[in-house]
């Protein structure tokens, strides 16, 4: 069995609870966060403070980290890979490169393993980008984005002072999608792509028009697109976007024999970005454990990993069942 703990617990960590259920090969050994454990309701995992973590080292395999990639995540994976395996959702995408820098670093000099940007994008999208322009080296890759919630971008917003909650669509330009499709060359920009609409719950007192312009020039979130923000109360918050749909599409269209077009396409459609982005976590973090067993020590993303490693089916049976 992999002992696997959950760092943190909002949407993310409820859905790697959810998730882990349906994983024979894994058991939970408990909910670690900043609130006070008492006040935390699981789904029957016990729940425990966070600074009791470490006093866990050598009793778990793998720590699967909830946090948020604005400030949580840049802290929180270097310095809980010290001592344990880890596997994290950064997604940050600009800020990748430094986040894995710092998280190689502590993890080959601790001998642990960290895989980390996990999920679907970064992660799955990541993948399919990768196969699509090595097979179609004559071409273009674009990825689309929504409609749907972004966790990331969502808990960006709720980190503004003056913001008691908030939340955040990311919208494709289907227009431009078809065209694509259809075979159509188009040089695209981040803002040709994509809408972001905010949905934002002030706190009393708060300057709407302040908060407005921190949102739309926040760099590596909204500074790039067109930005659409609203302000509503708590009560139309809870009744109108609770749920937390996403998607996208991964398009890459090129040519191979003179102008022969091809058009590769992976696309998602998610009734809950949270509860896939955990089902992603928990496969990888089958492969974080055997990564340690095998002692490669070091971060890793999901460019780096093997497919089998994410299942728990023999070998055999993969390449009987699936080649």
């Amino acid at each position: 069995m992999i002992k696997v703990a959950i760092v943190g617990y909002g949407n993310l960590g409820r859905g790697v609870e959810r998730a882990l259920k349906q994983n024979a090969d894994m058991e939970l050994v408990g909910v670690f966060t900043r609130r006070n454990p008492e006040t935390v309701q699981t789904d029957g995992a016990p729940a425990f403070g966070l600074d009791e973590l470490d006093a866990q080292k050598g009793t778990i395999d793998v720590c699967i980290l909830c946090g948020g990639s604005a400030t949580d995540l840049p802290v929180q994976t270097p310095a809980i890979t010290k001592n344990f395996n880890t596997i994290d959702s950064f997604d940050t995408h600009a800020k990748i490169p430094e986040h894995f820098t710092n998280v190689d670093k502590e993890a080959k000099e601790h001998q642990t393993v960290s895989i980390i940007s996990t999920g679907w994008d970064p992660g799955l999208f990541s993948l399919n980008r990768l196969y699509a322009q090595s097979i179609l080296p004559e071409g273009e890759t674009y990825t689309f984005w929504g409609k749907g919630v972004s966790q990331g971008h969502s808990d960006a917003l709720r980190r503004i002072v003056g913001v008691a909650d908030a939340i955040q669509y990311t919208i494709p330009k289907s227009e431009v999608i078809e065209k694509l499709k259809a075979g159509e060359k188009m040089e695209l920009t981040t803002r040709d792509k994509h809408l972001r609409e905010c949905f934002v719950v002030l706190e009393a007192g708060a300057d709407a028009e302040a908060i407005k312009k921190e949102i739309v020039t926040m760099p590596n979130y909204f500074d790039e697109y067109d930005t659409i923000v609203h302000f509503i109360s708590a009560e139309e918050l809870k009744r109108d976007h609770h749920a937390m749909p996403h998607g996208g599409t991964v398009l890459r269209t090129g040519t191979t024999h003179k102008e022969t077009k091809q058009v590769i396409e992976y696309n998602l459609q998610l009734e809950s970005n949270p509860e896939f982005t955990a089902s992603v976590l928990v496969a990888y973090a089958r492969a974080c454990a055997r990564l340690a067993s095998e002692k490669q020590f070091g971060a890793f993303t999901v460019l780096d990993i093997a497919p089998k490693y994410l299942s728990p089916i023999d070998d055999a049976i993969l390449r009987k069942d699936l080649l």
